[in-house]
């Protein structure tokens, strides 16, 4: 069993550990740390990680600019994991149809669709050919290279997987009020918690 270390580097017999190691330890549990800080995802209370983003058609949107005029429904999809998932279809099409609801709420609804950059835009404009045509208040926007997912910490990284679907309710100062992560393909927030979420308390 190795002997005790005091605070100074000295075994409990004497000996010295490398000064080496005492020089860059305290560098490499910062660094340690600050990687695990940068990597969690924001809880509720915490402000959400801005972003820039495209839509397919290559309009650019900001997450702070949207932030400026509604409150911000959040919503991250799985993109193009091989195929066009049939849950993200499905919330899509729920969300689509409460869009009067979420406009009398004052909230726009921004989808993101992960995915590497190789014909991202062509596979999110073929899963928006399942769509009806989106309202104004519900944005689809493209995230190359898992950009956005990667600073919510939310890339699922397995094999034939892209990101954990996940919805956050964003207020104007991009405080997260709210947020579901689902950890399997199901389990998706539906428009009407959300509805519920942004109605008067």
């Amino acid at each position: 069993m190795p002997a005790p270390r005091t605070l100074d580097g000295r075994t409990a017999k004497g000996a010295r550990l490398p000064s080496a190691w005492l020089r860059w330890s305290p560098l490499f549990l910062f660094l340690l740390l600050a990687r695990v800080a940068l990597a969690a995802t924001p809880a509720v209370g915490a402000a959400a990680p801005e972003f820039t983003l495209m839509t397919p058609t290559g309009a650019v949107v900001h997450l702070q600019d949207e932030l400026r005029k509604n409150t911000v429904v959040l919503v991250l999809l799985r993109g193009f994991p091989g195929y066009q998932c049939p849950y993200c279809t499905k919330q899509v099409h729920d969300f689509v149809d409460h869009a009067s609801g979420f406009a009398a709420a004052k909230a726009e609804v921004l989808l993101v669709y992960p995915g590497p950059s190789a014909d991202l835009d062509q596979h999110a404009n073929d899963f928006l050919a399942q769509q009806a045509a989106l309202p104004k208040n519900i944005v689809l926007l493209t995230d190359p290279e898992y950009k956005m997912t990667t600073a919510y910490d939310l890339r699922w990284n397995a094999p034939h997987e892209t990101a954990y679907p996940s919805t956050f309710i964003l207020d104007q100062d991009g405080k997260i009020l709210f947020e579901k992560i689902s950890r399997s393909h199901g389990e998706r927030t539906s428009a009407e918690d959300v509805l519920h979420q942004l109605a008067p308390r």
